[in-house]
């Protein structure tokens, strides 16, 4: 009997600060509010990404420029709670050390932000996944973009010990925000290239190391400011310190040379079974059979038509002799969104403005007029012609003198037999790059 009553009971378990902060708290709410904002702000722009695995990484790497400025915010919030609860002499009594303190209030803030930006990255491209044509996913950039969003949250809560004001945490936002806005802003000079959110294009594909020196450059600032201001001896700042300048150097003196070019840019992907062939970019590969389709009526009524160009190609230089300039697919959201074409019937008439390759001349002929309104009329009739024509059957004399005259050339060449006006396009278009017509017979 006497052996369990003198039977004590068991310890309790040391307390984790650090896990309580972890699970509890204010660092899931911030890591929510990051999330949060962030799918919003994706969301409303989801025309001009989702469906382009390229456009998904550029999107959600630029959205950096809000996330870093939430995150530091967070992180001075976090900073200033024992001088707004008024328990700094109390912490200040226990046994941990002020580093060991920082730290355990500090990197929750940090990890549930960062957490919520990558979680962010990872809807954006569930959500583009369905409607992607080509390409395949992007994450180069994300590891030194989340580390640059936990390195805002560490910078921010040493501001939040330092700075004796609610208004720290907005104000640290707002001057984040500008701060990274004019580095995003501007076009020249080597400090741009030390910007987290530096906005790229779509085709732009980091080189291996580019992340990692980011990484290296934030979190290296981020540490040092800690360890400056925590660490017994303050003089250990100066190790991450020199990793962030040795970092930033090599970001800022390689400059340009951070990015490439993607290879799936400069391949094109052919459907040769229509004369003109159409080709698309390797990037869209996936929306050949979509563009062939709306093209099938100006390449059907083309079939038996000579000196066409051999194919329509995306690119962003001049077409040649041999090709024609296919209508831009890019950026996203004007005519592809998620995938589809938007309006296949403008698609098909801007195709064939670019079979006719007219140079822009100054005074262009009246029968150079009515052959390329004829041509275009045929080939790919459009809404807005009609639209066009009603303007100018309401206006004065000339403006309807001048329909008539487009309506009988149109007739004209609509009422030929199918070899005459095989043999009157062959002449047209052996034409097209000139502003001279005399080689084709008259309408």
């Amino acid at each position: 009997m006497s052996l369990l009553t003198d039977r004590r009971a068991p310890a309790a378990p040391a307390p984790r600060p650090l896990r309580a902060e972890v699970l509890r708290g204010f660092a899931p709410g911030a890591g929510s509010a990051v999330l949060l904002t962030l799918g919003v702000l994706l969301a409303g722009s989801a025309a001009r990404w989702q469906g382009g695995w390229a456009e998904t990484a550029a999107q959600t790497h630029v959205t950096g420029l809000i996330a870093g400025p939430l995150a530091a915010a967070a992180g001075c919030w976090q900073g200033g709670r024992e001088r707004r609860r008024r328990t700094e002499e109390l912490w200040g009594t226990v046994v941990r050390s002020p580093l060991a303190r920082l730290l355990a209030a500090a990197l929750p803030v940090a990890l549930w932000t960062a957490a919520g930006y990558l979680a962010a990255a990872g809807l954006a491209m569930l959500a583009t996944w369905p409607y992607a044509q080509g390409d395949r996913p992007h994450p180069g950039l994300l590891p030194g973009d989340t580390v640059a969003v936990a390195a805002a949250a560490l910078l921010g809560h040493v501001v939040g010990r330092v700075v004796p004001t609610r208004l720290a945490a907005p104000l640290l936002a707002i001057a984040g925000y500008v701060g990274l806005g004019v580095l995003s802003a501007s076009t020249s000079g080597s400090a741009r290239h030390l910007d987290p959110a530096f906005p790229i294009t779509d085709t732009d594909v980091p080189v291996w190391w580019q992340p990692l020196s980011m990484a290296v450059w934030t979190a290296g600032l981020a540490f040092a400011a800690v360890l400056a201001y925590a660490a017994r001896r303050r003089v250990t700042a100066l190790l991450p310190l020199a990793a962030a300048v040795a970092a930033g150097a090599v970001l800022t003196q390689t400059g340009d040379g951070l990015w490439h070019e993607t290879p799936l840019a400069r391949r094109q992907v052919c459907d040769t079974s229509t004369t003109p062939a159409v080709c698309v970019n390797a990037r869209y590969a996936g929306m050949l059979p979509q563009l062939t389709d709306a093209l099938s009526g100006v390449t059907g009524r083309l079939e038996g038509v000579r000196n066409l160009p051999v194919r329509w190609e995306e690119r962003g230089h001049e077409s040649h002799d041999a090709e024609a300039q296919l209508p831009g697919l890019t950026p996203l959201g004007w005519s592809v969104v998620r995938g589809r074409l938007t309006d296949p019937e403008q698609f098909a008439w801007e195709a064939t403005a670019a079979l006719q390759r007219r140079p822009d001349c100054l005074h262009p002929t009246e029968r150079m007029s009515l052959a390329d309104d004829a041509v275009a009329g045929y080939l790919a009739p459009s809404p807005a012609r009609k639209t066009f024509d009603d303007i100018d059957a309401r206006g004065d004399a000339a403006d309807r003198a001048g329909l008539r005259k487009r309506l009988a050339a149109r007739a004209a060449l609509a009422a030929m037999g199918e070899e005459e006006r095989r043999d009157w396009l062959s002449a047209y278009f052996a034409t097209a790059g000139t502003c001279d017509v005399r080689g084709v017979p008259a309408l």
